[in-house]
Order: C-alpha cells, then sequence, then structure tokens
C-alpha cells in the first residue's frame, strides 16, 4: 500500500524522481514496470499486476453502458507501461503531463493501491475543498461500510 505525499519537480524532458518507499514498493509488488495513466484531475501509477486486476474489473462490467466504455476509453487507452531509470525517475508523456497539468511541482500521493501524481497547486486546492467537506464526505462514505 502506497502512503504519504512528496513534492517532486519534473524537469522539462518530462521526467520526475518517483521517492524512494513507493519505488521499493513498486519494485516488490512486480518485476514488470508500474502502468501510468490517466486519472480525473491527476495521472495515477498502478504497481504492475494492480493495473492488471484494475483492468480486468473494467473489462468485466457492462460495456453496455456508456458511462463504462466512457471510462474504458479514458483509463486503458490512456495506459502505458512506464518504466523507472536509474535515477529513480519515470518519464511522463506530454498527453499525460498535458492531461494532468504537470508543469514543475508534482504532488507525488500515495493513495492506497496506486500512486497519484498531480500539478501542486491542483493537489493543494482539491485538498482543501476536501477538508471543507470532510463531515459530509465521511457521512456519504460511511453507507458503504467504511
Amino acid at each position: 500500500m502506497f502512503r504519504g505525499r512528496f513534492t517532486h519537480t519534473i524537469d522539462s524532458k518530462g521526467r520526475v524522481s518517483v521517492p524512494v518507499a513507493f519505488r521499493e514498493e513498486l519494485r516488490h509488488l512486480s518485476e514488470r514496470p508500474p502502468i501510468l495513466t490517466n486519472m480525473a484531475e491527476c495521472a495515477a501509477l498502478f504497481p504492475y499486476e494492480g493495473w492488471i486486476e484494475f483492468e480486468k474489473q473494467l473489462a468485466e462490467a457492462s460495456s453496455m453502458q456508456p458511462e463504462v466504455q466512457a471510462l474504458q476509453r479514458f483509463m486503458v487507452s490512456g495506459a502505458l507501461e512506464c518504466p523507472i531509470d536509474s535515477q529513480g525517475r519515470i518519464l511522463v508523456p506530454p498527453y499525460l503531463r498535458e492531461h494532468a497539468a504537470l508543469d514543475r511541482d508534482v504532488t507525488i500521493a500515495g493513495v492506497g493501491k496506486r500512486i497519484e501524481l498531480w500539478d501542486k497547486a491542483r493537489f493543494d486546492r482539491d485538498l482543501a475543498m476536501t477538508k471543507a467537506r470532510i463531515g459530509e464526505i465521511s457521512a456519504a462514505v460511511r453507507q458503504f461500510g467504511l
């Protein structure tokens, strides 16, 4: 499981360092490179096997539903293997940098089974909005048994 958040700088070539603890966990979970893809307002890095499991769940959902089709198209078509280089960096392709607005300061957040890459200012705004609504969000999540 991935926990915590860090801020790193993305370079002009689109490379960003993955925090050591996250790199070690990714290597522990799989010998294959992690998978990087789109999420709502960020990019997400999944351990290879975790992505395969997630993709299988998406594939098993009713593809007759337009929302399922849209989510499959959005996430699966944006996914690619993302090897970690010898200096602990990943290369974020231009289309994912544009989607997530990754320009300079990147918040790298461990979110359980995945790692999210956010524009720092966007992450800070999203987190502030979450804090402002935490009571409402907690009540909504309780209905799922959490």
